[in-house]
């Protein structure tokens, strides 16, 4: 996802004092403009690096995306210059900020040079941005060996190349060039059934988003009066139905809750095409309805009724957003 939103002039140079500052612990940055802009220097007023990760905590709001570009090091006078980019992105933000901020950060460290940054977060929350948070992160990561950002990028492009030369063999799925979506073995043989026509009609999956995998959760038996009130209504779900027309037609639905985190919609909206493309190699479906709500109460009946009616020489195409109740 590219957003075509570049590094200005002003952030390079304020890159460069950064790294040559003893008394600079970092610099906040922003979108402005099409550019992304320094905001304001972050001052070194402690000892160590976590300290002075209490200088944040007034520059940092609840509903306002920022980068923060940290130097590592304790000692700011070591010959240590690696920082860390922070895209900080509040669930509170505006959605298109939301989507700016995260579609660029990747644009960010390599403009900037990557070889600067050897570590880059994303984090939603203010408490990940203490000292507290950060040593949570840093065990995190200890135990889960994390790549650069390039690294990371140049891997998954490997991957994508590799699964479009040989379809979804091995359960791995690529998301959108940037990461990789992993399917646990329960799921195949669940949308295999549904495929086969057996006594369930309903297969619900879920992202686990720490992880980025994907995870069944349910296969069921469901008349479509009762499908709002069969999907989990507090957690997004993807799921496949089984309509009861002739041609047994099978309805992907995309359901993602107002109340799921930035973390969640973004993984969510960039795994639908992957995990429909799952099911079509994995499981043998072939989907010949999309649905995408924010409330599985929207998923009625009728919806699915008006999706099988005969349709204009004009085809519809995409998602489908089910209309709202008393809406025509």
């Amino acid at each position: 996802m590219q957003s075509g939103i570049s590094a200005s002039a002003e952030l390079q140079e304020a890159l460069q004092n950064l790294i040559t500052s003893t008394t600079q612990r970092g610099i906040l940055a922003t979108i402005s403009q099409e550019a992304i802009v320094p905001a304001a220097p972050i001052p070194s007023t402690h000892v160590t690096f976590l300290e002075d990760l209490s200088n944040l905590k007034d520059f940092i709001k609840p509903n306002e995306a920022l980068y923060i570009l940290l130097r590592r090091s304790d000692v700011l006078s070591s010959p240590d210059k690696s920082l860390v980019a922070v895209t900080y992105v509040p669930n509170a933000a505006p959605v298109r900020q939301k989507m700016l901020f995260a579609a660029t950060r990747l644009t960010l460290v390599r403009e900037l040079g990557g070889e600067h940054f050897p570590e880059s977060i994303f984090c939603t929350e203010a408490d990940e941005l203490t000292a507290e948070g950060w040593e949570r992160h840093v065990k995190h990561t200890e135990s889960s060996n994390p790549l650069t950002a390039e690294e990371q990028s140049l891997q998954d492009i490997k991957e994508a190349e590799a699964l479009e030369s040989r379809g979804t063999q091995g359960q791995s799925l690529a998301q959108g060039g940037r990461i990789a979506i992993r399917a646990d073995d329960e799921i195949s043989g669940a949308l295999r059934q549904l495929n086969e026509g057996g006594s369930d009609n309903l297969v619900q999956l879920r992202m686990d988003v720490p992880t980025e995998t994907l995870k069944f959760v349910s296969s069921s038996s469901v008349a479509a009066d009762s499908l709002a009130s069969a999907i989990d209504k507090q957690e997004p779900r993807f799921s496949f139905y089984r309509h009861s027309d002739p041609d047994s037609s099978v309805v992907f639905i995309s359901t993602c809750p107002s109340s799921a985190k930035i973390k969640e919609r973004m993984l969510y909206a960039a795994s639908r095409g992957n995990v429909i493309s799952l099911a079509q190699s994995e499981g043998g479906l072939k989907v010949a309805k999309r649905l995408e709500a924010t409330n599985p109460d929207e998923i009625t009946a009728q919806v699915i009724a008006d999706e099988f009616k005969v349709e204009d020489k004009e085809e519809k195409k995409g998602f489908a957003k089910p209309k709202r109740p008393g809406r025509k």
